[in-house]
């Protein structure tokens, strides 16, 4: 019998409905138990008017990797659980022109007054160098005071060498499917003069870890990246859509109070309306692995990230969005 052969006999026998079941401790959340590796991703449903699709089940979706599809073995679907944020303020020499930190301590508080009491949030400043202001808390009063401390824009700006440091913090879990709902969001008006890192490879570490980016973009109304066809890749707002795409994230422009307003309630809405799905890990090759997370209702539209990182090596490439028809976006 080939060893490929007992390999799906063995996860076959541990997907049979009657089997009993290793217990968990009272509170912990159930894990996909193998003896295969696993790779697990969340993905976000909406239809076509834009509203979360909640109903959704394992049969709905079809996992590829990089063309082949790929079995789901676990399946959740998530809602209305405690979410993760940490925020990232720019800091930088640029942040200074006109209302723009103003703006950013306006978009921060927006984000925490859309938390419940069992999530969390971080704050953290970066210009050249990043700094934590203030670790993961539930206190909304250790969040404000932490905003008091955020110092006035001053240096270079290392965007995203930051967010780099920070997806791989909130990265760190434990193995199989475990609730994730972690995001880094950041503050910034998209000018970065110092990083180390490129936008696709930041794109690469976040992806590969399966923590989305979100970007909200302070900045005057001449340089709103909604404008022209909206999808450019070109100049500082095009690699902030990039960025934040291929994570499964998205960007927003914060041109108005109510712009930010807008924002923080998606992103953390996003956050507790997640489907996790587990799939086989590739056993052929490490490096880059790319995927494509669809949904077969062709009205639905799925954003994930469409990669990640076998044999523990770090990826150089960008991800994709994919909606339910195929299309791709936030592509290089």
């Amino acid at each position: 019998m080939s060893a490929r052969w007992c390999l799906l006999v063995a996860v076959t026998l541990l997907l049979l409905p009657g089997r009993p079941a290793a217990q968990e401790p009272s509170g912990q959340p159930s894990r996909f138990r193998s003896s295969v590796d696993v790779v697990s991703v969340t993905a976000i449903v909406r239809d076509r008017k834009g509203r979360f699709v909640r109903n959704l089940e394992r049969k709905d979706f079809v996992v590829a990797e990089a063309g082949v599809p790929r079995p789901i073995l676990d399946f959740r679907a998530q809602s209305d659980g405690p979410v993760k944020v940490a925020v990232l303020f720019d800091v930088s020499g640029s942040m200074r022109l006109g209302s723009k930190a103003q703006d950013a301590k306006h978009a921060a508080r927006e984000i925490f007054g859309a938390l419940k009491a069992d999530d969390e949030a971080a704050v953290f400043v970066f210009d050249s160098r990043l700094h934590e202001i203030a670790g993961f808390t539930s206190d909304l009063a250790v969040l404000d005071a932490a905003l008091a401390r955020v110092d006035e824009p001053f240096g270079q700006t290392s965007l995203y060498d930051a967010v780099a440091q920070t997806a791989r913090g909130l990265g760190i879990r434990g193995p199989g499917l475990t609730p994730h709902r972690s995001a880094v969001v950041v503050l910034t008006d998209g000018v970065d003069t110092s990083s180390q890192l490129t936008a696709p490879q930041v794109s690469a570490v976040a992806s590969g870890i399966d923590v989305p980016v979100y970007v909200v973009a302070v900045m005057a109304p001449v340089d709103d990246p909604r404008q022209s066809d909206g999808q450019t890749r070109k100049g500082p707002a095009g690699e902030l859509r990039t960025l934040s795409q291929w994570t499964g994230g998205e960007l927003f422009a914060a041109i108005a109070p109510l712009d930010a307003t807008t924002a923080a309630r998606q992103i953390v809405d996003e956050l507790r309306h997640q489907y996790l799905l587990a799939f086989e890990a590739t056993q052929t090759r490490s490096g880059w692995r790319p995927l494509e997370v669809r949904a077969r209702d062709r009205g639905l539209t799925v954003r994930a990230r469409a990669g990640y990182t076998a044999g523990g090596q770090t990826g150089d490439e960008g991800t994709t969005s994919f909606s339910s028809s195929g299309d791709k976006t936030g592509q290089r």
